[in-house]
């Protein structure tokens, strides 16, 4: 009888060898034209036909069944083809037995076996169920799982499952397929549920061997039962039996129980060892942390700590949430120990800043660089305080070579760099000034380097805390940079005070010792008990004047607003007034003092050397005078001339020019002619030439003292507070440095009208032509403007244009036109209608100051 088909041939099988119920994939030739087709499957004698999966003619699959040959080929047998061949064969691996009381380097695989019960578990059916039930090519769709959970209530898309829904299985898995594929699949499905029936059925057939084996055993063991008469012992065979096996098998228990025990405790210890293994990180950080924070390695300890957060920070785990407790523990001890160092005095700016990171980066509560900065506050005012106090406690001269290193070193701690000026406001002094220089001065010199040494750092500090610099990228990343902002601004007015409070309290301490009676009696007692030293002469208090100079230029490179450092101000100006004084009055004693030091020798021009001396005594005394009555930094003049200042002058003097070119020479020349004099043209010519050279000079040296001032002003008050054409907010109004102009040349409008009102036209003119200059300058320097950059440039050009109009000239006119020219137009209609209503605001808001500039016929008042 002849084949359709030639017989099966297997060429290969993966992998080669294995235990039993390993999964294999078999290849070769002629496997079978289908599912249907293949019949017979067997793989070193064993039949494996119950778990056969046939893919295609060339590729089978299925589990080895526990053959009872070692190695065998692997045989296949098709309805077309009839019984195969194979050229491969397969190695089935025995376990190694142990026995029950041999120890072992291994644990032996229970998966399929349980030593306690004594119960063959065998293959999970689940374990051999098919990949591809259908049969065909599987075409993954895209519905998500949560639609086909809302689609399909409580049922499932697996179908071993009791709520198996075979639309769920075949959206989810043939989404694509076409009704003739399906068609091919329901077939499919037809012929194995066919073979599985007869393939149940073969291994049956094949295990028949193994069933009637044990039935000849169980035959014989009752066959011998009987022989030996056991029947007629009380109670059943079979219940007999059970008996004894059941004795059996609690002896069985109790000799494995103590090698069960040691099984269980060493994989409780074998999974703890994995869990420490695999955690290590965790359970090792408490201990590095102290390691850490003993070397100093606080950055170490913060990238740890923000690691074990995100991991373990909202762990369910009781050992992991006992170990991170740990943690916080030690974390919090860490920031603690960090803000204790924060706040000790002394302490370098960069310490500081260092150290408010790490707390701010370890989360720290509150707002610990505020915290620094008032601690900082206290600390400086009591140095200020320990060093009026040592020397109040010490006598005359007596202060000690180490109290005066301390002092030193407490003032200049931290000092900047760019204030090294402000440490030598006075030159190198002998090694015998501590014994020859008054207390006072010492006091105040070493007050200075107080303030000199920490307000810097103080300040810096400060800058720092309001701009974000303090933080790290964690710091900007986690918020902590806006909050540090708007802190920062509502403690404006604190830090205000705390500056105030410092200033205020350098000027009583010398007041206290220099000036004790423009000081309250109740304060007195706090800065004053200075009677017992030595009273002080005028060239003391020139250096005393001196070095207060010297700390308040060493401030104001600071930037430190004008109206904070007020008071030091003040307090130079009684300093000089009362140097004034000490100095007139000892040199009035000087010189009443001379009679005694009359020898009545007489020389060859027959006088003594009285006069000598007197002329001497004057020399010294405006020597004296020359550093109290010098005017520095906008202090007020204390001269003898107080009543016109020179500015004053040289507009009385322009307009006595004014007034001898047009009337003067005028009516000179008519009494000239009325007297018969002739040929006073060209004196009168050369008269009026030298005035109006007098005159020139004259007002452009009054301009140049009020017009570079109010221009040098634009700069700076244009760029207060990091302002930015780039990035600037949309225009509110015109801004107070714009406003702070106009009211200066509002200022000279008045000195100029108080004089002559003649004069007023001239000099508003180049004054305004000086600014319009200045401002045009500026804009051509600005790189680039934003949107709002530009408005707001428009709206500060075309008020000031708008305010001065009356006095502009064609210079002035040139000067607007060019810097308007050289900002960006305006296309939007809002924008144009934003700036007209600005502009109306500003004119409506200062209408009153600008009255001034409005045409009267007001006289100047008579001088």
């Amino acid at each position: 009888m002849s084949r359709a088909r030639p017989p099966p041939l297997v060429t290969g099988i993966s992998p080669k060898e294995g235990p039993a119920w390993t999964k294999v994939t078999i290849r070769g030739e002629n496997l079978g034209t289908g599912p249907a087709d293949l019949i017979g499957l067997s793989i070193c004698g064993h039949n494996c036909m119950l778990t056969a999966e046939w893919m295609s003619a060339s590729k089978i699959v299925c589990r080895v069944g526990p053959a009872k040959d070692d190695k065998g080929e692997i045989i296949v047998t098709t309805k077309s083809g009839g019984l195969g061949t194979s050229t491969v064969s397969f190695k089935l691996l025995r376990p190694e037995r142990i026995g029950i009381l041999e120890q072992s380097a291994v644990w032996v695989d229970e998966v399929n076996y349980d030593m306690r019960t004594n119960r063959n578990k065998g293959i999970s059916p689940f374990s051999l169920r098919p990949s591809n039930p259908l049969g065909i090519e599987m075409d993954k769709g895209k519905v998500p799982q949560k639609d086909l959970e809302q689609i399909f209530p409580g049922m499932s898309g697996d179908f071993t499952s009791e709520n198996f829904s075979a639309s769920w299985y075949l959206i989810e898995n043939h989404a694509g397929s076409g009704f003739e594929q399906l068609k091919i699949a329901a077939n499919n499905l037809k012929k194995q549920a066919t073979k599985k029936n007869e393939g149940s059925l073969a291994y049956v057939k094949g295990g028949l061997s193994t069933f009637f084996e044990a039935q000849d055993a169980l035959a014989a063991i009752h066959q011998r039962l009987e022989s030996d008469g056991t029947e007629k012992v009380e109670g059943s065979m079979t219940q007999r039996l059970e008996n004894i096996l059941n004795r059996a098998s609690d002896t069985a228990d109790t000799l494995f129980q103590e090698v069960l025990g040691r099984k269980d405790k060493a994989d409780s210890t074998r999974n703890a060892l994995n869990v420490l293994q695999r955690f290590k990180f965790l359970f090792n950080l408490p201990l590095n942390i102290e390691r850490n924070i003993q070397k100093g390695d606080y950055d170490v300890v913060i990238n740890d700590y923000e690691k074990a957060k995100s991991l373990f920070g909202n762990t369910e785990v009781a050992v992991f949430k006992k170990v991170y407790a740990e943690v916080e523990t030690r974390v919090e001890a860490l920031r603690n120990l960090l803000l204790e160092k924060l706040l000790e005095t002394p302490s370098t700016l960069h310490d500081q800043k260092r150290y408010i990171r790490y707390l701010s980066d370890l989360h720290a509560p509150g707002d610990p660089a505020w915290q620094c900065i008032y601690a900082q506050h206290k600390w400086i005012l009591q140095l200020m305080q320990n060093c009026r106090d040592e020397f109040i406690s010490v006598g005359a001269g007596a202060l000690d070579l180490e109290g005066e290193t301390r002092l030193a070193a407490l003032g200049r701690l931290g000092h900047s760099a760019s204030l090294k000026r402000g440490g030598s406001l006075r030159s190198v002094r002998p090694s015998t000034w501590r014994f020859e220089t008054p207390q006072q001065v010492q006091f105040v010199e070493k007050l200075s380097d107080v303030v000199i040494g920490q307000l810097p750092n103080f300040w810096k500090l400060w800058i720092s805390y309001v701009n974000g610099s303090l933080f790290s990228e964690t710091g900007e990343k986690s918020g902590q940079v806006e909050k540090s902002k708007k802190n920062a601004r509502q403690r404006q007015n604190d830090f205000k005070k705390m500056i105030e409070e410092l200033t205020n309290r350098l000027v009583k301490l010398i007041c206290g010792a220099l000036l004790p009676t423009t000081l309250p009696q109740g304060e007195l007692q706090v800065y004053g008990g200075w009677e017992d030293k030595t009273e002080l002469t005028g060239a003391w208090f020139t250096q005393i004047i001196h070095t207060v100079r010297g700390c308040h230029e060493a401030l104001s490179t600071l930037e430190i607003p004008n109206d904070l450092l007020q008071v030091i101000q003040d307090l130079l100006l009684d300093l000089r007034v009362h140097c004034l004084m000490v100095t007139l009055l000892h040199t009035s004693e000087d010189v009443k003092r001379l009679a005694e030091k009359e020898d009545w020798v007489v020389d060859n021009e027959g006088i003594t050397s009285l006069p000598s001396k007197f002329e001497q005594c004057l020399v010294h005394m405006l020597q004296s005078l020359k550093e109290p009555l010098e005017i520095k930094g906008g202090e007020i003049n204390v001269g003898f001339e107080m009543s016109e200042s020179e500015e004053q002058r040289l507009l009385i003097i322009l307009s006595n020019c004014q007034y001898l070119e047009r009337h003067t020479f005028l009516n000179l020349a008519d009494h000239f002619e009325k007297h018969g004099l002739t040929g006073t043209e060209k004196i009168n010519r050369v008269s009026v030439d030298a005035i109006r050279e007098l005159d020139g000079k004259l007002f452009e040296a009054y301009i140049e003292r009020r017009a570079d001032p109010i221009a040098g002003s634009l700069e700076p008050g244009m760029y207060a507070g990091y302002f930015d054409w780039r990035d600037c907010q949309t225009p509110s109004g015109v801004r107070n440095y714009l406003k702070e102009a106009l009211v200066n040349i509002i200022a000279v409008h008045a000195e100029v009208f108080t004089v002559s009102k003649d004069l007023v036209s001239r000099v508003l003119s180049r004054i305004v032509e000086s600014v319009a200059d200045e401002m045009c300058r500026l804009m051509q320097c600005v790189s680039s403007f934003s949107k709002n950059g530009a408005l707001q440039a428009r709206l500060e050009l075309s008020a000031l244009r708008d305010a001065v109009a009356a006095y502009l000239n064609p210079d002035s006119n040139a000067s607007f036109k060019q810097a308007l020219d050289s900002l960006p137009q305006l296309h939007s209609g809002a924008d144009k209608k934003l700036l007209e209503e600005l502009l109306n605001t500003f004119k409506s808001s200062m209408q009153l100051q600008l009255t001034c500039f409005q045409p009267s016929n007001i006289q100047p008042i008579k001088r």
